[in-house]
């Protein structure tokens, strides 16, 4: 039997043919189609209808691979204040489609919108032990996809790298049977990424990344994706062997590991010019290396979680290391 294959499938420009043979015109979606989810396998018998994305990351993706007919909504966006800072064209793009909770969604809230789907993460709209989990919504129904970077706090994982953003791309086109739009994307993220790397110095400088907090910082241990960015952008997470994913460290360990630069995640009503004041103002830190030099590279919260603008970050970060 010859394979079926998607109907929409696209040529991407530009793009080498041994990426072409390989990832565009890919075979349709037999259902039922099992994939596997953290530590879960997921069985889904159609492409879901009813689709509920939470964060900004995770509704960018869906929206990027033309699934905003099948969505009744996202949530966590807006938060407090519009802290995730939704751009003028993601605003665009997410018009008539409703945010169902500015922060985490309940169960309710997913079956008052008859959800069949809910793309979300564990700290990306689920917690362990929480309500809202696969445990919960499996029987009402509602399956879940679980981001791929999160799933280090429900099992153990390898340090986090853009293939986790690939591998949700990827899950996510095989779920609503739009595996091309997923593969161009992929091969066209990869090939950015690939462009930036090509002539990166070997020298990698020691990288903290400041999320936030005063007492102590939160920051991103080897799980998160914060060390795949700094990993392709050439530089070094002083937390590398730190098995966490986002996680709060004393200010003694990041004076410890003297840092030659600070990357500053922007977003919260406390802005990044704050965040970065507080680190120049900080007793503490008064010997480090990036604070004696004012050594910072600001990135957007969307950035710096998994998801479509991580190649800006990497590109971002790779400038700032290497003043490439």
């Amino acid at each position: 039997m010859t394979p079926r294959v998607s109907l929409n499938c696209l040529i991407p420009a530009g793009l080498a043919l041994s990426l072409l043979a390989g990832q565009a015109c890919a075979e349709a979606t037999r259902y039922p189609l099992t994939v596997h989810s953290c530590n879960r396998e997921v069985t889904f018998k159609e492409a879901p209808k009813h689709a509920l994305s939470h964060d900004i990351n995770m509704t960018q993706m869906m929206l990027a691979l033309g699934l905003k007919s099948r969505m009744v909504g996202y949530s966590g966006i807006s938060g407090i204040s519009g802290w995730k800072a939704v751009t003028p064209e993601m605003q665009a793009i997410l018009d008539g489609l409703p945010e169902l909770a500015a922060k985490y969604p309940s169960v309710e809230t997913l079956l008052d919108a008859n959800v069949d789907f809910f793309f979300a993460g564990w700290d990306y709209g689920m917690r362990v032990g929480g309500d809202l989990t696969p445990q919960t919504l499996t029987p009402l129904g509602i399956n879940v996809l679980e981001l791929t970077e999160s799933c280090a706090f429900v099992m153990k994982r390898p340090a986090a790298s853009l293939d986790d953003t690939y591998n949700d791309l990827r899950n996510l086109g095989r779920i609503f049977d739009v595996q091309d739009r997923a593969n161009q994307l992929i091969a066209e993220m990869q090939q950015q990424v690939a462009a930036i790397q090509q002539d990166l110095p070997t020298e990698k400088p020691r990288v903290f990344l400041y999320d936030s907090g005063e007492d102590r910082a939160m920051t991103s241990g080897r799980l998160g994706m914060p060390q795949a960015l700094i990993d392709a952008a050439g530089g070094r997470n002083i937390l590398d062997d730190v098995e966490a994913s986002w996680t709060r460290v004393n200010w003694e360990t990041v004076v410890e590991r003297n840092p030659q630069v600070i990357v500053i995640v922007d977003y919260s009503e406390v802005t990044a010019e704050q965040k970065q004041q507080f680190l120049l103002n900080n007793k503490a830190l008064q010997s480090v290396d990036a604070i004696r030099n004012q050594r910072f590279i600001v990135i957007p919260y969307v950035q710096a979680t998994p998801g479509i603008d991580n190649v800006e970050a990497v590109q971002t970060l790779a400038k700032g290391f290497h003043g490439a």
